[in-house]
């Protein structure tokens, strides 16, 4: 299968420019969630340290995955600590439930 899962934490300042970047390049569908969590960059005034953030899924074949994820940097990046990250997770199968069908290489 060459399908992979992009899988993107950026500040939520960041997600309209993601999304129209997205859009831009025909990307087929995008999943959005509201996160929090604490990595490179902590806030010390919360006794939890916790930082609201947004998780963007993706999955794409292999072949665009590359450029996708630089594009996200690109668009996402103020240069200060908490800008995120992008990690490209390799996928074994993907299935539509609605007429569970296997989906086939690159094609969803």
């Amino acid at each position: 299968m060459n399908f992979v899962k992009i899988v993107s934490i950026i500040r939520p300042e960041a997600l309209e420019k993601v999304e129209m970047a997205l859009k831009s390049m025909n990307v087929p569908g995008v999943s959005i969630t509201n996160i929090q969590g604490y990595g490179e960059y902590a806030n010390f005034f919360r006794h939890d340290r916790m930082v609201q953030h947004i998780q963007v899924e993706i999955f794409i074949g292999k072949r665009q995955a590359t450029e996708i994820a630089e594009k996200i940097m690109e668009v996402a990046h103020s240069g200060i600590e908490g800008d995120g990250i992008v990690a490209i997770i390799p996928v074994e199968s993907v299935y539509h439930i609605r007429t569970r069908q296997k989906c086939g290489d690159e094609v969803c």
